[in-house]
């Protein structure tokens, strides 16, 4: 009886093991899939919040992981330069170069400026232009400039004066502030004196206001036109075979020396001529003034003559 009581007991006792040991097991898988499940949807939100910060519509911090990439080198914005170039071309025509360089010039949308047109000493045509054009077709011009002969010379210079255009646009502000406050409290002046004080210093100010003004028009004037400087000369023609000089030639050489000759002459005389004014007219000074009012030296006396001698007797015969 003690045995089989002994024995229903550890069957109770096992069966209650396994009933324990399932409710584990289930409450381990439930709790397994809940945290898998919140750990998915976690993951989606993120994504989801992600996406819709890449739109624009999420929150600061998915926006700042999708601009986390590899991004584009930054454009100078607000960067103020003054080109300048000057170039030096040989052509065969000038008058057709020199046109050429005006229509590239107007088609670009730029103007002409000085312009100046000459011989040298061999009769060779030269002409100097200055070209404004707008500085996003800068180089276009440039370039195109260049083809129309054989290339002498270049020079390009860049000068960046992005400082200089921030420092005058700040003064104009500030000096603009400074103006309107010299006419708020003269229109709230009162006394004659003050009136007059308070418009002596608004003159003043509107002087330095109009100076930054036309400061602040060149520089703009200058950033956004560049200036390229042209100059433009004939081929130099073939020397002749026959370099041995003529009669001609050597006609033409002596009287251009006797050109020279008569040219320093006259630069010679031109030179004294003062000089021999101012000799003539001391001379005509001593004479009337000076030389009159000299001592005379006393005349010499004249020796005296000695009488003939008689005529003799013997001698008459």
């Amino acid at each position: 009886m003690h045995a089989s009581s002994t024995s229903r007991h550890r069957t109770v006792q096992a069966l209650f093991a396994l009933l324990l040991a399932a409710a584990l097991a289930l409450t381990g898988c439930s709790a397994g899939g809940a945290s898998s499940d919140s750990d998915k949807a976690a993951g989606s939100a993120a994504q989801e919040g992600g996406a819709a910060d890449s739109d624009g519509k999420g929150v600061a911090g998915g926006g700042a992981a999708d601009k986390s990439g590899p991004k584009e080198p930054p454009k100078l914005i607000g960067t103020h330069i003054i080109r300048t170039a000057t170039l030096t071309v040989r052509v065969k025509d000038v008058p057709k170069a020199l046109d050429e360089a005006r229509s590239v010039a107007a088609d670009a949308g730029g103007v002409v400026g000085d312009e100046t047109t000459d011989r040298d000493g061999r009769g060779h045509e030269r002409s100097r232009i200055v070209l404004r054009v707008p500085q996003d077709r800068y180089d276009e011009v440039l370039t195109s400039l260049e083809g129309t002969g054989k290339l002498i010379e270049r020079k390009a210079k860049a000068q960046d004066v992005t400082d200089q255009v921030v420092d005058v646009e700040s003064r104009v502000k500030s000096q603009r502030a400074s103006v309107a406050r010299v006419r708020e409290l003269m229109d709230k002046a009162t006394k004659l004196s003050d009136v007059v004080t308070l418009e002596g210093e608004l003159s003043t100010r509107q002087s330095e206001l109009e100076a930054l003004l036309a400061q602040q028009s060149s520089l703009k004037d200058r950033t956004s036109m560049s200036t390229i400087t042209l100059s433009l000369s004939e081929t130099a023609a073939k020397k002749a075979d026959d370099d041995d000089p003529t009669f001609l030639d050597a006609l033409s050489g002596g009287w251009s020396a006797f050109v020279t000759m008569l040219r320093w002459l006259a630069v010679v005389l031109g030179a004294m001529l003062p000089f021999a004014a101012v000799a003539v007219l001391l001379f005509l000074l001593w004479q009337r003034l000076v030389r009159p009012r000299l001592p005379r030296r006393p005349a010499v006396a004249a020796a005296p003559v000695a009488p003939a001698a008689p005529a003799r007797e013997g001698d008459e015969g």
